[in-house]
């Protein structure tokens, strides 16, 4: 590849094959914060060129999915179509520039047509397997042993296709050469010719295969940075081979092959059944599949912020070479270096994953989280008004890792105790417990001034202060009775939420159980 200077431009190109991977979503964030830092274009791509995989509602899953992150696209499909100059970007609508491109490798002699059927390619690999050769794939050396067009004469290729029997293009590899390609991320990676095999480029369907449709779309879009999964990278000189032959060596775009997200014990690949065993979703938006109606998680559903789970995945395979750990979206372009991506896998670790989202949720203003709680306590049958629903959020907020789990740690707060914690009671509650208990209660009968967290402390104190009871020793007991706990968040703000009121009844339900 020269070292011409050109503009950066990236692409996202999943499949519409079901919902997208959290390693895809990963993939998609890099390729954008490298755009977003070189000021180039990140492009949206459906590579939908396999019909038998296609799943319908996955394009507008994957679209949704990146828009909920935050990744903004520049060019490409949309929700309301494609968008851009080289539309379309569905490569299932780009059939014809495949086929061109193709035959016009057959006519140069750097592919070829091949009639084989499935049982004689099965039947190929099985002889190679019995003579236990190195590989059993369709090569420079097999192919000459197959039905193709360079086995047979042009007449009778000619009349096949003529005919309309079923058959494939295939490039036509060359025997000994070497293919290289310098990674951003791997450094240079050598490979012998012999060891690629004669891929298949337009199936019987008239459809490219991957690999084919890839190049072209990368080289008709103007990519100049292919970042993309480990898995790919055995296929990259491959596709380093298929530029040189189109002609388009001089412009072939950098690779970065990311490293692969691992499981929580980081022995192999991160899967759909690890993350069922973990207990944690694996996309990033529900999906519910069209066929069977089965339904799995999404981390949008189960209470991540979408700005947590993009700091988390930005460090999975990435560190910026700081102690810093909470990057905003803009800070991340700002420190991003495919450079300092990591050559080895990366653990998913859920509960850093967990911890990220409770530094988010804490920045999160209280009017913001407030409806999450209105709408569970509303579901349960309570009344809440939006100001009770904030200062539950103050209260609470700090101790939770997800907004739905507010509601439920308030439950000491919507509901007076209907039990008592038994080990708290036996220690703690005693003469001067009940009697502290009693005096302030009395103290609230007659009190009048506002009642709010700062004045309640007051009015405690001094009403603890004056029975000549130690404050210190029966706080506990004070707030056993008031919440049937020993431990709990800040018991002024509590008090303040639940109303006098409701303090002095709680009190006075203490004083009969206990």
């Amino acid at each position: 590849m020269s070292d011409l200077v050109r503009d950066v431009r990236v692409r996202f190109a999943p499949s519409p094959t079901g919902p997208l991977h959290i390693g895809g979503v990963r993939t998609a964030l890099y390729n954008y914060l490298f755009a977003r830092k070189m000021g180039g274009k990140m492009l949206l791509r459906i590579e939908d060129t396999d019909q038998n995989r296609f799943v319908p509602g996955a394009e507008a899953y994957i679209i949704e999915a990146l828009n909920w992150v935050g990744i903004q696209i520049d060019e490409g499909q949309t929700a309301n179509g494609p968008s851009g100059p080289d539309a379309p970007y569905r490569q299932s609508e780009r059939r014809d520039i495949y086929q061109r491109e193709a035959l016009r490798l057959v006519e140069e002699g750097k592919a070829y047509y091949a009639f084989d059927t499935a049982d004689e390619l099965d039947a190929m690999r099985k002889r190679l397997e019995e003579a236990n050769a190195p590989a059993a794939q369709y090569n420079a050396i097999t192919r000459m042993q197959m039905r193709n067009a360079l086995t047979m004469s042009a007449a009778d290729v000619k009349a096949r296709i003529d005919g309309g029997e079923p058959h494939v293009i295939r490039l036509k590899t060359p025997r000994k050469e070497e293919v290289r390609l310098n990674d951003i991320v791997r450094g240079w990676v050598n490979v012998h010719s012999s060891a690629i095999d004669d891929k298949v480029l337009l199936k019987s369907d008239g459809l490219p295969t991957y690999h084919l449709a890839n190049v072209v779309d990368d080289h008709l879009m103007n990519i100049s940075h292919v970042i993309r999964g480990e898995e790919w990278l055995p296929s990259a000189p491959l596709h380093v081979l298929l530029y040189r032959y189109l002609g388009w060596e001089a412009t072939m775009p950098q690779f970065a092959h990311l490293p692969l997200l691992l499981k929580p014990e980081g022995n192999g690949k991160l899967s759909k059944r690890d993350a069922d065993l973990g207990g944690f979703p694996i996309f990033p938006l529900q999906w519910t599949d069209p066929f069977s109606g089965t339904v799995a998680r999404g981390f949008r559903e189960d209470g991540y912020l979408p700005e947590a789970l993009v700091n988390f995945l930005s460090l999975l395979g990435w560190n910026p070479g700081t102690e810093q750990e909470l990057f905003s979206m803009n800070e991340l372009i700002e420190a991003f270096d495919l450079e300092k991506i990591h050559k080895g896998g990366a653990r998913f670790d859920i509960e850093k994953a967990r911890w990220f989202n409770h530094q988010y949720l804490r920045q999160r203003s209280n009017a913001e989280l407030a409806p999450a709680v209105q709408v569970q306590a509303q579901a349960a049958g309570l009344d809440c008004s939006p100001e009770k629903a904030e200062q539950v959020v103050a209260l609470l907020k700090e101790r939770v890792n997800f907004a739905h789990d507010i509601f439920p740690e308030a439950h000491t707060i919507f509901y007076a105790p209907e039990a008592y914690d038994e080990t708290i009671r036996a220690a703690k509650w005693n003469d001067d417990a009940r009697r502290a208990v009693t005096v302030f209660r009395d103290a609230l009968l007659t009190y009048n001034g506002p009642f709010e967290a700062d004045a309640i402390k007051h009015l405690l104190s001094d009403t603890l202060m004056q029975a000549g009871i130690k404050q210190g020793k029966v706080m506990q007991a004070m707030r056993l009775a008031l919440t049937g706990s020993g431990v709990g968040p800040d018991l002024m703000l509590t008090m303040q939420i639940v109303g006098k009121e409701g303090v002095v009844a709680r009190l006075e339900n203490a004083l009969d159980k206990l």
